[in-house]
């Protein structure tokens, strides 16, 4: 009975001395960010479409021609560059693009949007942006959007034989159309169709 109390003495003393080192000061908790990360996707047959980006916010602010200047590169995002992902090739605004993840820059206009995707991934903003790495240069109509956007928002539409990935903001909409490799392909070659059709 003796070695018992002194056993449970003990145990309990060892748990209050560990518990005591567990301040809650020393937890380990998650930085707050500005903006949120968000990631919009799209699962189709035979792709999936990915977008990460930081979410800025327009708050009463100009947005284009104000926090984003025009024609000059931006991260076409907040915090950490947006990267996209495609798990199969498409043809990317008429372009062909393989399968693989690529960072999103793009150069905003009053009529025109410049698009560009590059194969270094993980960057911070636009800092360390090379246009030598890209592999898809392309312009795009800037359009009127029919509401306003309070964040900037990327959305994958699934259309018959395509789908739109639309990046809106505030009241201006850029539409780049994405297509299957296997919708251009001559009809006795398909194989399989990308798109619900």
């Amino acid at each position: 009975m003796k070695k018992y109390l002194i056993f449970s003495f003990l145990l309990i003393s060892n748990s209050i001395i560990s518990y005591s080192f567990v301040k809650s000061d020393s937890i380990i908790r998650p930085q707050p960010r500005s903006s949120q990360i968000i990631i919009s996707s799209l699962n189709t047959p035979n792709c999936y479409l990915k977008a990460t980006y930081g979410q800025p916010l327009k708050r009463n602010r100009p947005v284009f021609g104000g926090l984003v200047q025009y024609n000059k590169i931006w991260r076409t995002g907040a915090n950490e560059a947006t990267e996209l992902t495609f798990t199969n090739d498409v043809i990317f605004a008429g372009t062909p693009l393989k399968a693989g993840t690529y960072t999103l820059f793009t150069k905003p206009g009053q009529k025109q949007w410049k698009v560009y995707l590059n194969s270094v991934l993980g960057q911070w903003g636009d800092f360390a942006y090379d246009s030598t790495k890209n592999v898809i240069d392309i312009g795009i109509a800037s359009l009127k959007s029919e509401n306003i956007y309070e964040g900037f928002t990327i959305a994958f539409v699934n259309k018959e034989k395509t789908v739109d990935m639309n990046l809106y903001w505030d009241d201006v909409k850029i539409t780049i159309p994405i297509q299957s490799v296997e919708a251009v392909v001559p009809e006795k070659k398909k194989k399989k169709k990308w798109f619900n059709s």
